[in-house]
């Protein structure tokens, strides 16, 4: 994962993107419930499905990768006349013209990348694998899962598909950010049915990457920033409560909602932690993602209001299943199988404490994280040739010193912004 983050050669990238699928291979199918039957089979099938998704995917882009540099090569790209994958050398010679890309090849090497991060980000409807491998794995490894592998996709379509096939993503913007607004509604409304709280988790975070996707192919300073960030916020957030879940799970021993009532007065702790992760995920004011969801709803908004507004049909939602899986575990009467259970150990809290502090930090003075991203965001919507909506109403600025009877000057000062006009 540190290697694809890093990679800024593109077949190195794709080589990294692949090989991180054996290992999560043997942690899903390996590590989870160690119990026989039923249980046992499901988690095998959670690991080959996640592994057949994903080279799938990665099969398609690679596939793509051989076309950009076929392409390189007929053009003289590279050193000696001969193509190359170096992403700077590639994105340089685009922004010059001395490299061109047909509408026909843009648009199908943009397809390549694009379903190989779509399959890893999960974008509906390539998402089905991932509720089986949360479900399946450990909580430790499920966090690996959704909090960091998967910000590899969305991560490589910033990086990888707006640069280098920047026509091609303004393109296909409209219909993936359909994908992205179904992904929204779609998985807040299955975690709203789940009994499994893991699955319940992993629903969640279908929704939310369906958030963060919808962000980057808005294509606004504002969008991109909020999707970034949100990168960051969400992986906080989902490993705080995947984490104290996990917690819950293993004293418990079970997965089901329905198995738990009244933890709240047995162990506070853990009830107080799980509250405030599960207050961070339907992004409550004050905590981290709040921040970068608002910025992604402020900037789709601005350019296509109508799914700007029907996504924050997940913001609802997000608030029904995250109260409803707190109110059916924590509080009520106390059920006989949580009675002794323990609160929070040392150990525990050493691993929840930063979490929260991060969500209470960067909810409130996100600055420092901004800062960083900004100038990112901006070199990015200059290569695909992106700017901002202008206003669609005018801006009167103005200072009055007269008076009705023509003493003193007046000065006035009209600021007007039209749509595309130019002026």
């Amino acid at each position: 994962m540190v290697l694809s983050f890093e990679a800024t050669d593109v077949f190195l990238f794709y080589v990294f993107f692949e090989a991180m699928l054996i290992p999560m291979y043997f942690l899903i199918g390996g590590f989870g419930d160690r119990t026989e039957g039923e249980d046992a089979r499901q988690r095998s099938y959670a690991a080959v499905k996640f592994l057949l998704y994903n080279l799938l995917g990665g099969l398609v882009m690679l596939a793509a990768v051989i076309g950009l540099y076929v392409i390189t090569a007929q053009q003289g790209i590279g050193s000696n006349g001969h193509g190359t994958f170096d992403l700077t050398t590639i994105t340089q010679a685009l922004a010059t013209g001395r490299l061109h890309l047909s509408p026909v090849a843009e648009n199908a090497l943009f397809l390549g990348f694009m379903f190989a991060f779509a399959v890893k980000a999960p974008l509906w409807p390539l998402h089905t694998w991932l509720p089986n491998a949360m479900g399946e794995a450990t909580p430790g490894v499920a966090v690996l899962i959704t909090a960091v592998v998967d910000k590899v996709g969305t991560y490589a379509m910033l990086r990888f598909c707006l640069q280098l096939f920047p026509q091609a993503s303004k393109t296909f913007a409209p219909a993936i950010l359909v994908l992205a607004l179904i992904g929204i509604i779609y998985g807040a409304l299955l975690a709203v049915g789940q009994k499994d709280i893991k699955r319940l988790i992993a629903f969640a975070s279908i929704s939310h990457f369906g958030f963060i996707i919808m962000g980057i192919f808005a294509m606004t300073t504002q969008s991109q920033a909020g999707a970034t960030l949100y990168m960051v916020n969400h992986g906080v957030s989902t490993a705080l409560l995947l984490l104290v879940a996990g917690f819950l799970m293993s004293r418990r021993g079970s997965r089901l909602i329905a198995d738990y009532g009244g933890v709240q007065k047995v162990a506070p702790v853990l009830a107080g932690a799980f509250l405030v992760g599960g207050l961070a995920t339907l992004s409550l004011p004050g905590l981290a993602p709040f921040v970068s969801e608002f910025l992604v709803l402020v900037g789709t908004f601005t350019r296509y209001p109508v799914i700007g507004i029907i996504a924050t049909i997940g913001i609802v939602l997000a608030a029904l299943y995250v109260l409803v899986l707190y109110q059916r575990t924590m509080t009520g009467p106390v059920k006989a199988a949580v009675q002794g259970m323990r609160d929070l150990k040392v150990r525990e809290l050493v691993v929840a404490a930063p979490l929260i502090a991060l969500l209470l930090v960067l909810g409130v003075y996100p600055k420092p994280v901004t800062d960083i991203i900004d100038p990112a965001v901006h070199s990015t919507l200059a290569q695909v040739g992106r700017t901002d909506p202008a206003p669609p109403h005018p801006v009167a600025v103005g200072t009055d010193t007269g008076n009705d009877t023509g003493s003193g000057n007046t000065d006035h000062v009209l600021i007007k912004a039209t749509n595309g006009g130019g002026q």
